[in-house]
């Protein structure tokens, strides 16, 4: 079974437990959900069937937020083999765009 069959599932017992019951707030509680999720997933299984009910991702990652990979590689290394944290790592960072030599 894979994830999403195991996503659509669940919900559908959510769903009909909520139908037997004749209580949202039962069945929400019970599943350990909020109403508002609930209301969120019927919405969804409404309008898409079956492929409402599949967790996706929140938000498409997007590419020209990432870091270039030359500063990532040099922030992996700096973290893996000198153990430096956060402001460290970012006073070398801007050291080196100021011209000055970093270690790696």
């Amino acid at each position: 079974m894979t994830n999403a069959q195991r996503d659509i599932k669940r919900k559908l017992r959510v769903f009909a437990y909520a139908e037997k019951t004749g209580n949202v707030s039962k069945a929400c509680r019970y599943f350990g959900i909020s109403r508002q999720t609930f209301y969120k997933w019927k919405r969804s299984y409404a309008a898409r069937g079956d492929e409402g009910l599949i967790n996706g991702k929140p938000c498409p990652s997007n590419p020209k937020l990432r870091v270039p990979s030359h500063i990532e590689e040099k922030i992996i290394h700096l973290r893996k083999y000198y153990h430096l944290g956060q402001l460290r790592i970012s006073w070398y960072l801007e050291r080196d765009k100021a011209g000055g030599q970093v270690c790696c």
